[in-house]
């Protein structure tokens, strides 16, 4: 099944959307926002379903045609959005470009942060930021979205949990990180507004490429039009969605509409490319002594999708242009 939110009010309008993308219709008899649908998944989950199938079937009244544009983030607001770092070759390779070792315990304890969520950006609307000396970067990442998570529930309990899959760019602002980092209380003003992709998933939808609670699917990033790179997200995470979701429960329950990201999408096979720019510049610094990649400027466009065996878009696509926010 395929759900997303219109741009309308701060909450959005639930939709139900085709698989192909191209047609929509509302459903306010069974829930008026997703996170309304996912307060009640229970009840909600066979109603959607069944106005999913006949949508599909061209037998659903109402329906229109969809418009990716006209999409909030899925969540337009969330009660909760944590990002991991479930690749651990990525945060590997950032450590030794600045020539830090890596705690061994990393391989086996997920890092996470908490994000801010009162403020997604929708993901064909600009990302506004005040300054390009802060350095800004696409990540380019997987999430799930869970209902209510018990705490202290195990990686095979929390799997039950997951019940949608989106994309996301995690916007992050690379020169405040260090400073924000050396205090000792994480991250903050490094880690603006995130926007997630117009279409949120069922793991079902994936078929054969979601197993052992991992998208096997190559994430694909653009950067100005030009290809960026193009990871496999199955390969090379250390830490599965499940184990993630139950990192994130250990000393507190989840409640319905919890994000959980997956952290920057990376294979150590470099040929893919890479799913943000600070992977890219470490590599540089690595093999050359420098980085020579700039970070993003003001009118750059990034663009991030996944495709199925078919070549079909699975979610929709993140599509932003970088803009100078002016308060005035």
């Amino acid at each position: 099944m395929k759900l997303a939110s219109l741009n309308q009010g701060r909450d959005g309008v639930l939709i139900v959307v085709s698989r192909d993308l191209t047609r929509a219709v509302r459903v306010p008899q069974v829930a008026a926002t997703l996170q309304a649908a996912l307060d009640d998944w229970a009840i909600a989950r066979p109603k959607l379903d069944a106005v999913y199938q006949r949508l599909n079937d061209g037998m659903q009244e109402g329906a229109f045609a969809f418009d990716q544009a006209a999409c909030h983030s899925p969540l337009p607001r969330a009660y909760h959005w944590a990002d991991g770092s479930a690749y651990v070759n990525h945060v590997e390779l950032v450590r030794k470009a600045r020539g830090a070792e890596m705690p061994e315990s990393f391989w086996h304890d997920p890092l996470m942060y908490q994000g801010g969520a009162d403020a997604f950006i929708p993901p064909h609307s600009p990302i506004r930021l005040a300054d390009e000396a802060w350095g800004i970067d696409l990540e380019a990442e997987l999430a799930v979205v869970t209902d209510d998570v018990p705490m202290g529930a195990t990686a095979a309990e929390a799997a039950g949990h997951i019940r949608l899959l989106m994309l996301v760019n995690d916007v992050s602002l690379r020169n405040l990180i260090p400073g924000e980092l050396a205090k000792g209380f994480g991250f903050y003003q490094s880690k603006p507004s995130s926007s997630f992709s117009p279409v949120a998933i069922t793991p079902d939808e994936l078929g054969e490429s979601w197993k052992d609670g991992k998208v096997h699917r190559p994430l694909v990033s653009q950067i100005n039009g030009a290809l960026f790179g193009q990871p496999n997200a199955g390969v090379d995470m250390t830490f599965n969605f499940p184990t993630l979701v139950a990192h994130a429960a250990k000393t507190r329950p989840l409640g319905a509409g919890t994000i959980i990201g997956s952290g920057t999408v990376s294979n150590y096979d470099r040929s893919a490319g890479s799913s943000c720019l600070a992977e890219k510049r470490m590599l540089e610094i690595v093999e050359s002594g420098e980085a020579k990649t700039p970070f993003l400027k003001f009118g750059d466009r990034v663009r991030i999708e996944m495709f199925d065996v078919a070549g079909q878009s699975l979610f929709g696509a993140i599509d932003q242009v970088v803009q100078r926010y002016d308060a005035h």
